[in-house]
């Protein structure tokens, strides 16, 4: 499902990725961990093809995104959702409409935009919400209303950077177990995250990065695998 294949990338003169290699199988939730600029971040822009590698290839379903030409990577986006630490919402447009958004600029008709969004909604626990702004949620319930926007269009794969990064350790787990339950639907799951008691508490494999450079891939954290 997610292969890099001896990746490497380079920011002008600084190393950001050297020489990474692993893979990810469809339907697995792992977790990307390492110190703040390890590269995580570059990793998951890799796999949404918003950078390129310097040296190396990525498959994604079969597909080495690495040659994909611009149109192409559009379509190849659709079916993956991206979450970031800070959700990226339009706080003067309601919950319903910041959701909305993909599907809206993908043209789907509204029943259809209607019945995707609510059902997203419904999954984070939100749907009662949908007509309030952003301005009036929590920081948990903001981080809820962006992953429904990321999984509002179906995709077959969730990528989340640093997802947990502004909630305290009950409302990060509660962000956990929603990973979780779209994991158990078939949704590959690849999240970036440095709070090691956090993934201590889940049992997921777990890839370190150091430096831009791979030191584990563990199955947990206390045991590790060749």
């Amino acid at each position: 499902m997610i292969k890099f294949e001896s990746v490497s990338k380079h920011y002008h003169q600084h190393r950001a990725l050297s020489d990474v290699s692993f893979s990810i199988e469809a339907g697995e939730m792992v977790f990307l961990t390492g110190h703040s600029g390890a590269g995580k971040s570059t990793v998951l822009k890799l796999a949404m093809a918003i950078e390129h590698p310097t040296q190396g290839h990525i498959h994604i379903h079969h597909h080495n995104i690495t040659r994909l030409s611009r149109s192409r990577i559009s379509a190849f986006r659709r079916n993956v959702g991206m979450i970031y630490q800070n959700p990226q919402l339009l706080m003067n447009k309601t919950v319903f409409d910041n959701v909305a958004l993909p599907l809206i600029v993908r043209g789907y008709r509204y029943r259809e935009i209607r019945r995707r969004v609510h059902a997203a909604l419904d999954k984070v626990s939100l749907l009662s919400k949908e007509k309030l702004t952003p301005t009036e949620l929590s920081c948990g319930e903001q981080q809820r209303v962006g992953i429904a926007r990321a999984v509002v269009s179906k995709p077959e794969i969730l990528l989340a950077d640093e997802p947990t990064g502004n909630l305290d350790p009950l409302l990060s787990l509660e962000i956990m177990h929603l990973f979780e339950a779209f994991n158990a639907a078939g949704v590959t799951v690849l999240i970036a995250t440095h709070d090691l008691s956090l993934i201590a508490q889940m049992p997921y494999r777990m890839i370190t990065l150091h430096n831009g450079n791979i030191i584990t891939k563990q199955k947990h954290v206390e045991e590790e695998v060749a």
